[in-house]
């Protein structure tokens, strides 16, 4: 899925569960700065590599197999990084160091997890495919593509559904 629909459903989960729950606006913010991070952070070495924002555009917006050519060692840390934040195994770890240690960044985690149960089936083998249990595989499931328009069409559709239902639910509760 692209980054702004994962922005999205974050701030949309959260809207939902601070009807029950309160969260603290810095929790909710935190919560969907984590559902964007893998696909960002993974981009940072596109930047220090020397291609510049051009390069990061052409990586960005390309499709499966049209990705420009990157210097091996950018290539190597993007591809690892990507690995490493879309990894469910790397994501437990993480969460059960945070349980034990800080339980109140909890539910921030739970935008890194969104992140990754969403992209599990909406990645193709064909365009980064979600390497789940990395690093133990770097295989992916192959999912759907979300990059075609039909899924964008259908996504942003559930999205503005979604939102006008916290809306009218948010008017009637008043």
């Amino acid at each position: 899925m692209d980054t702004l629909a994962h922005a999205l459903w974050a701030g949309i989960g959260v809207a939902a569960a601070r009807r029950r729950v309160p969260i603290p606006r810095g929790i909710a913010l935190a919560t969907v700065g984590m559902a964007v991070l893998p696909d960002l952070a993974h981009l940072l070495p596109l930047l220090a590599g020397g291609g510049g924002l051009r390069t990061l555009i052409d990586y960005t917006f390309a499709m499966p197999g049209a990705e420009p050519v990157l210097v091996p060692w950018v290539a190597m840390l993007s591809h690892h990084l990507h690995c490493i934040l879309h990894s469910a195994v790397i994501a437990g770890v993480a969460s059960v160091v945070v349980w034990r240690w800080r339980r109140s960044l909890l539910v921030p985690l739970l935008g890194w997890w969104s992140h990754i149960v969403i992209d599990v089936f909406t990645h193709s083998a064909d365009f980064y495919p979600v390497p789940v249990l990395y690093p133990f595989t770097q295989e992916g499931f192959d999912g759907l593509a979300w990059n075609t328009p039909g899924f964008q069409w259908a996504n942003y559709t559930a999205i503005a559904v979604a939102l006008a239902m916290l809306a009218l639910t948010r008017r009637r509760a008043r």
